[in-house]
């Protein structure tokens, strides 16, 4: 009799301490749960990597001289992305530059961007236009001087004492932006030898631009 006492006590124990069918199920979907929780944690630690100074040397810029502004695009995963745009003041005069003094803004040959050589300060920089200001302060915080094979002094740079010429046509050949602007792009996106292309006078936005600045919208 108390043999078969304790044998009934021994099977009540273990029917108490092992779990049911309902237990186990869900033991096995709080495991998938917290894998699943870190499978996304690592997907998304992999897809927000910081942008660094070398990860940015992809970046390039498109001037429309069409739609008056300066773009900034990123190859991404085999496409290419929007990366912010400004407003911009070009040439008084149309066309692509030929000479010196021919109020003109270059534009860049096909498959041949123009790079941007030396980013310097030009928040004391001054230029006469003659309009009867005199020589007064000009170019903003920055001047991006780019290598234009075949002229010289041509660079985006910031406004001062013009800003409401942008956007607009009213500068000599270079690229002028609200000095916010030129701030913005040297402080984030410009880098000695970033490629500039200057579009012609008529082109419109290629395939590859339309479908990155309608994703940016």
């Amino acid at each position: 009799m108390i043999k078969r006492i304790v044998t009934l006590l021994i099977v009540a124990a273990l029917c108490v301490a092992a779990p049911g069918p309902m237990d186990a199920a869900k033991k096995q979907k709080a495991k998938a749960k917290v894998a699943l929780t870190k499978q996304n944690s690592q997907k998304a630690k992999s897809k927000s990597k910081p942008v660094t100074a070398e990860s940015k040397k992809k970046d390039f810029i498109v001037i429309s001289k069409k739609d008056l502004n300066l773009r900034v695009y990123s190859p991404q995963g085999g496409d290419t992305v929007l990366l912010a745009q400004f407003p911009v003041c070009l040439s008084k005069n149309k066309g692509n530059k030929q000479r010196v003094g021919d109020m003109k803004t270059p534009e860049s040959p096909a498959g041949k961007p123009f790079k941007i050589t030396n980013i310097q300060d030009a928040s004391t920089w001054k230029h006469d236009f003659k309009d009867g200001r005199g020589n007064i302060l000009a170019y903003g915080h920055w001047f991006l001087r780019l290598l234009t094979p075949g002229h010289s002094g041509i660079g985006i740079h910031g406004s001062t004492n013009n800003e409401n010429s942008v956007p607009g046509r009213a500068s000599e050949g270079c690229i002028r932006l609200l000095d916010k602007d030129i701030i913005t792009l040297k402080e984030k996106y410009a880098y000695v030898g970033m490629p500039v292309i200057i579009k012609g006078e008529n082109d419109g936005l290629l395939g590859w631009e339309t479908r990155a600045v309608t994703a940016k919208k």
